[in-house]
């Protein structure tokens, strides 16, 4: 017999933002600590920082990496870009560019947290 664990509701919800993040959250999760500053600050461009530190933040608020990591809500970009010096933060739009950088973070991202999928917990 099969169960349901989650409903319909939870799992529209489940690794995607909702709304935007109250300002506790986004202390919370998109805080760049002395860590996050320095692994963002190794990025040659600043579309990449902040491509990787929205990236950091989101999966540390959602617990999962987004399929598509620009996919956030702009108060998340406007809060990282302040952090780091980034004036215009529409420059985010060029970290949508390369898949491949943004893979390549997604597995430093991984290996700092010591991230891994629930799917991946079971084996």
């Amino acid at each position: 017999m099969a169960v349901d664990y989650l409903s319909d509701e939870q799992v529209r919800r489940y690794g995607a933002f909702v709304a935007d993040p109250t300002p506790e959250e986004l202390e919370q999760f998109f805080f760049l600590d002395e860590q996050g500053l320095v692994e963002a600050r190794k990025k040659r461009r600043k579309h990449n920082r902040l491509g990787w530190s929205v990236q950091w933040g989101t999966v540390r608020m959602l617990g999962t990496f987004l399929e598509d990591p620009i996919e956030v809500p702009w108060a998340v970009v406007d809060y990282v870009a302040e952090q780091l010096g980034i004036d215009d933060p529409s420059c985010i739009k060029q970290y949508a560019e390369r898949s491949e950088t943004q893979y390549e973070h997604t597995g430093e991202i991984r290996k700092l947290l010591t991230f891994r999928e629930f799917a991946e917990a079971e084996e």
